[in-house]
């Protein structure tokens, strides 16, 4: 039977709680939504005791569906101001499941100003006193814990930024190797968990039992049909397992939508050199690898193992997003001063898109060159040594764009645009104004949808509510959008995934119900907005993009505040 696992921090009290009725059919990303709205006051201080912290699995999260491992962590965001749900591959996500943990709720604030780390198995909760582990980046934090505690455990853990209360740090969860490579890390949701004075959640399901299913004859075979139709599909059995999500490069590229120099232009004349095609070049000579799992069962494979020239380990998880903004968005074309860029925010526990718009307001205010790998490199350090200006890096693009004088501040809600120019593939622009999420790719990326013009705005509103339905129900089952979205374009697909559904819940299940469970979250998550003081006049783009004509396509946003005003209308 499930838990709720509630952390007063400023007692130290660990209690287990009965999941409410009104839960059961609620995970990851709409449980996160349910919870804030039933339990914390909008207009809270991000990082005060009335704000909660909220670590959660999805709905499928434990089960035999492949690549269900996703972990949701929530909470009012320190960046945007409104409600954020950050997700993350890696192992905690389908530990939870195993250890029929729904979710963990941390609350208040450390009376004593003392560390703690969280210690689950499947006899017990505690929190143990993490003393010696304050002060550590994630790296050699997994690698203590991990001595300390086995090499099977899972682990989720802030970094020193999260620490500091960086207004951008993340949530790091650890790979099947032990690298804490897999960031929640959209929205600053580490520096909430900081501030309840947890450096890290420890997950041991050492004898834990099996997920339950109503139907398991049902749900293994559909699992087994669906999972053939994610292995014939060519983008999830065929480019991404190649080339990982770096293989959408030279694609964005080609389609002008690269942010390049500050999302100054969308097309960039050296994006071959950072192109996921580069990359796989690059691991067949050096020993790294593609085709890597980020969490145990999956079946795409889009990760990656990074080594430097002598053979070296440097970082894992080296993603498209990852490329853009810390690649063309600064004008750096090293594959290797990116992924030291990504090792050193990893190990930080910072996000990288929103360090690499950091940056490009800092290059467009002169503090560096466009393309200046090594001066990049010093402004990431003067944030991990926690200089004067180091700390102004840490509150991310706005507040550093703000601080600089700088006009063009690619950011919405407060939060930086992912690596899509919205100018270039116009539906993403309608879900970067209008999702709760603020700025963020997988609030719903409508790209590759060929019958609808990325260059006009027809259409592009329906489109973008589309997908954002989908990726509110992916975040709540659980689910990497990998499996789901070519797929699921299959009706036949779709037939297998509600067999799955019906298997794991019972009852009959149709594409109403299930995309229900994207739309409650949504219209969730905007009540919550709603109460923090947003308007409908927060939902749109950075102003430069109205009246700046891209130049790889010759289009500026032309969406009214109508337009903006009829996506996710619930």
């Amino acid at each position: 039977m499930q838990k709720i696992l509630r952390i007063k921090t400023n007692t130290k009290a660990v209690l287990f709680e009965e999941v409410k009725t009104e839960y059961a059919m609620l995970g990851g990303r709409g449980l996160i939504a349910k919870i804030l709205n039933d339990e914390v006051d909008p207009k809270c201080d991000p990082t005060g005791p009335e704000n909660k912290l909220i670590v959660c699995g999805g709905l499928l999260n434990g089960t035999m569906l492949p690549c269900t491992g996703r972990l949701s962590v929530g909470g009012k965001s320190p960046l945007t101001g409104g409600i954020k749900e950050a997700n993350a591959g890696g192992t905690a996500g389908q530990m939870l499941g195993k250890l029929d943990i729904k979710a963990i709720i941390f609350e208040n604030k450390p009376a004593d100003n003392k560390w703690s780390i969280l210690k689950i198995d499947q006899d017990k909760a505690e929190l143990l006193p993490a003393d010696k582990y304050v002060g550590m980046g994630n790296y050699a934090l997994s690698a203590e814990l991990r001595k300390d505690f086995g090499d099977k455990i899972g682990i989720v853990s802030v970094g020193v930024a999260g620490e500091r209360g960086y207004r951008n740090s993340t949530l790091q969860v650890n790979d099947m190797e032990g690298n804490p490579v897999r960031a929640a890390a959209r929205g600053g949701l580490g520096s909430v968990l900081g501030s309840k004075g947890i450096k890290a959640i420890v997950l041991d399901v050492t004898g834990a039992a099996n997920v339950e299913y109503a139907d398991k004859e049902k749900f293994v075979a559909a699992n087994k049909k669906f999972i053939a139709a994610v292995k014939a599909h060519p983008v999830t059995g065929g480019m991404f397992p190649n080339l990982g999500t770096a293989g959408l490069v030279n694609m964005i590229n080609g389609l002008g939508a690269l942010p390049t120099n500050n999302f100054s232009d969308g097309r960039w004349d050296k994006a071959e050199n950072i192109s996921g095609e580069k990359l796989a070049e690059m691991q067949s000579t050096r020993g790294g690898k593609n085709g890597h799992r980020c969490m145990p069962g999956c079946v795409v494979c889009c990760s990656n193992v990074i080594h430097d020239e002598k053979g070296n380990y440097v970082t894992s998880s080296l993603e498209f997003e990852t490329i853009a903004l810390a690649g063309s968005n600064i004008g750096i074309d090293s594959l290797d001063v990116i992924a030291k860029f990504d090792r050193l925010c990893d190990d930080f526990g910072i996000d990288t898109i929103e360090t690499g718009g950091t940056l490009g307001v800092c290059m467009e205010a002169g503090k560096m060159q466009f393309g200046d790998g090594e001066a990049a490199l010093k402004l990431l350090q003067e944030m991990i040594e926690g200089t004067d200006f180091g700390n102004i890096l840490g509150q991310g693009a706005e507040v550093t764009g703000k601080y600089l004088g700088v006009k063009r501040i690619p950011t919405v809600k407060g939060q930086t645009l992912a690596g899509y120019d919205p100018r270039g593939l116009k539906g993403i622009g309608v879900t970067y104004a209008t999702s709760p999420m603020g700025g963020d790719h997988t609030a719903g990326n409508p790209l590759g949808v060929p019958t609808v013009d990325p260059y006009k705005k027809e259409g592009q509103v329906e489109l973008s509510t589309q997908m954002q339905v989908f990726m509110a129900t992916c975040d709540s089952l659980g689910t990497c959008m990998m499996i789901l979205n070519a797929p699921l374009g299959e009706p036949e697909n779709l037939g297998y995934f509600l067999e799955i559904m019906s298997g794991k819940f019972d009852g009959e299940w149709d594409p109403d119900k299930l995309f229900g469970i994207g739309v409650q979250t949504i219209a969730l998550e905007k009540a919550f907005n709603k109460g923090a003081g947003f308007t409908a006049k927060d939902d749109k783009l950075p102003s430069f993009m109205y009246t700046e004509v891209l130049p790889s396509t010759g289009t500026v946003i032309d969406f009214t505040e109508e337009d903006m005003a009829m996506a996710i209308p619930f």
